[in-house]
């Protein structure tokens, strides 16, 4: 006879897996990768002993806390990659990639940050090889400034991060204006394209500012 216990353990250790990935996903985002494993088992109402029998290491609950971001990030860089066109591909993977730091600060803390014994925290090391790929084709065609280094794409990234309105959407906005002016500033000739909308930025400024 099924007592319906072993469905019952199932689905409470399910239960507790997504409540302390919602957790971590929460606290990596608004306060960095720095948070203690006892805050997000406070977070997710669970156990320290729980945390660490389903994640044993912070990498593990990061990358996995991250893991449909760490695809989409790879199936950008794999399309820009592909374009025969080497510099439309390396815009393409500056444009996508600040759009979806932009809808997820947690996954830039995760992407820009390295903890101890984690080589590779989110796909980091997979995509700077690759984009070190697409930019030297880019600037062979001479289309990419000779002078263009991959820190310049770091910083680039670092500086989406700090871009925090009060509406995903607003934000997506001035992510994607931002990254159209720093396409600009990386072509070897800039043609100076018409700019996306610009987002209204100034409208949320605190009174006084």
């Amino acid at each position: 006879m099924d007592d319906g216990l072993p469905h019952t353990l199932r689905s409470d250790a399910l239960d507790n897996r997504e409540r302390i990935l919602d957790a971590a996903r929460a606290l990596f985002s608004a306060d960095g990768l720095d948070v203690p494993m006892r805050e997000i088992a406070r977070r997710a109402e669970v156990g320290p002993a729980t945390l660490y029998r389903r994640f044993p290491t912070k990498q593990a609950l990061v990358a996995e806390a991250f893991a449909d971001q760490l695809r989409a990030c790879r199936t950008i860089v794999d399309e820009g990659c592909a374009d025969p066109d080497p510099w439309r591909g390396l815009c393409l993977v500056i444009e996508k990639i600040c759009e979806l730091h932009a809808r997820d600060r947690g996954f830039t803390e995760a992407f820009l940050s390295t903890l101890p014994g984690a080589p590779d925290v989110a796909g980091r090391e997979y995509t700077v090889k690759a984009l070190a790929g697409l930019a030297q084709r880019a600037k062979d065609a001479g289309r990419l400034r000779s002078d263009f280094v991959l820190d310049d794409l770091i910083l680039v990234l670092m500086a989406n991060k700090g871009i925090q309105t009060r509406s995903t959407a607003t934000q997506v906005m001035a992510s994607r204006r931002f990254a159209a002016l720093a396409i600009q500033a990386f072509e070897a000739c800039p043609r100076h394209a018409p700019l996306p909308p610009a987002a209204r930025l100034a409208s949320e400024a605190p009174p006084g500012a």
